[in-house]
This record gives structure tokens, C-alpha cells and sequence, in this order.
């Protein structure tokens, strides 16, 4: 992962800043309206960048609505509170 500029963490390309959107909801209580919504491309560095504006990416809304944001959030808030009892 790069940096811009600009401070935000740069992705080189359109589907590894996508891949880091999705990751981004799994990782973190996210609700529908909250948290990054998009990517972008960015015009300082020529990467790309998650947002929390805009209209919502398509593959973050179908994962939504599937219910795999929960689901997902909820095995990730386990898996670490399982590393940290192994310490």
C-alpha cells in the first residue's frame, strides 16, 4: 500500500482499494450509513482512495445485502478476541 499527498492511504488499483473496502466493514462496526462507501480515483497521486461520500459501490451494497457484512464482522470479532486469549 502507498501513500499520496493528500495522507490517505493510496491503492494502486481499482480492485485492491475495492478489496480494502470490503475489508474495511468486515474489520470495523460499520452501520449502512457509516464508515467508507467508494473509491475513487485520485487526480494528485493517481491511485485510488476509499470514501465515505458518494454513491455506494456496487459490490460493497450487494455484500450488504446479502448479510455477509454481519456475518463477516461477526467472525472477525471472534477470531481476534481468540488471538488475544492465545497470547
Amino acid at each position: 500500500m502507498k501513500s499520496c499527498i493528500t495522507g490517505k492511504k493510496a491503492f494502486i488499483t481499482y480492485e485492491l482499494a475495492e478489496e480494502a473496502l470490503l475489508e474495511a466493514h468486515r474489520r470495523y462496526q460499520y452501520g449502512r450509513t457509516s464508515g467508507p462507501v467508494a473509491v475513487y480515483h485520485c487526480e494528485d497521486c493517481g491511485n485510488y482512495h476509499l470514501t465515505s461520500q458518494g454513491v455506494m459501490n456496487e459490490k460493497l451494497a450487494r455484500y450488504l445485502a446479502e448479510g455477509k457484512g454481519k456475518r463477516d464482522q461477526e467472525a472477525y470479532h471472534w477470531t481476534e478476541k481468540m488471538k488475544k486469549k492465545g497470547r
